[in-house]
């Protein structure tokens, strides 16, 4: 069985300021010992459940040349392997080798979510709303549907209570998740202690892969539109120039085309 994590940073336990996660900042060593040991919960939970190949993908953006590089390499769990890349989905060879299973570790609700701990959807401070045919949804939305479009479904998720939930919502009741801390506004939340968190990780994953009964690959259908509403009226105008991006209002720019992927490199968010 192959498995694919893939990571971010900000639905850690424990994790609650910006400072914990953006690079060149005093509290973010302290959120790169967090995040690492909470992927190498996942990692042994996915080893145990029997996975032979385990691929971590670390997608936050911390800044600089921490940016999908966040992880402490020498304190990774030895069994897996892991990627550092230059932009996010940049590589989807796990992906293209064939996956059994994604899992998303420390994923975030989605920009304007009450009580989403340091929620936002892809940048905090340009994008409002995202759309895949019509349906809100957040960065566990992307990863969903970059996983789905090779055939990958995902099995688990972690993250605050906002983020679990806004996850089965998008993809059905048997996606297994672990809430590893209650939102209480977008800078403050109950958290569970670190330890505790990283077993309900590492069992979790265990019980999810071992079971085998998690949703089905994410495709958001046929054709796709995917919108994206700007903050800044400025931020579209560099779509207008690619053909098949349409500028609906000021702030807003869409494409159609056949599917999630195509539609997803049409706009150039993909750096494939």
């Amino acid at each position: 069985m192959r498995t694919l994590i893939v990571s971010d940073m900000e639905g850690v336990a424990g994790i609650c300021k910006w400072d914990q996660v953006s690079a060149g900042t005093p509290l973010y060593e302290e959120g790169r010992r967090l995040y690492t040991q909470e992927i190498n919960a996942a990692v042994r939970g996915a080893r145990a459940a029997g996975a032979t190949d385990v691929v971590v993908m670390d997608c936050h953006g911390a800044g600089g040349d921490s940016t999908f590089n966040s992880l402490i390499h020498e304190d990774l769990e030895p069994d897996c392997e892991y990627v550092i890349q230059s932009e996010w989905t940049q590589d989807a060879s796990a992906l293209e080798e064939g996956c059994d299973a994604a899992i998303l570790i420390g994923m975030h609700a989605r920009a304007g979510t009450p009580t989403g701990v340091l929620s936002h959807t892809v940048s905090t401070t340009d994008w409002t709303n995202l759309f895949f045919n019509g349906q809100l949804v957040g960065e566990t939305g992307i990863n969903a549907a970059w996983c789905g479009a090779f055939g990958c479904p995902v099995a688990f998720v972690s993250g605050d209570d906002a983020t679990c939930a806004e996850a089965s919502e998008l993809l059905g009741p048997r996606l297994a998740t672990a809430a590893v801390k209650r939102g209480l506004g977008r800078y403050s939340a109950r958290m569970v202690a670190p330890a505790r968190a990283r077993q309900m990780i590492e069992e979790g994953v265990e019980n999810s892969l071992r079971l085998k009964a998690w949703p089905e690959p994410y495709d958001p259908g046929h054709p796709c539109e995917i919108r994206v509403e700007h903050i800044n009226p400025r931020l579209p105008e560099a779509y207008t120039r690619r053909p098949g991006v349409e500028l609906v209002d000021p702030r807003t720019v869409v494409a159609r085309v056949d599917d999630w992927l195509s539609a997803w490199r049409l706009l150039g968010l993909d750096p494939e």
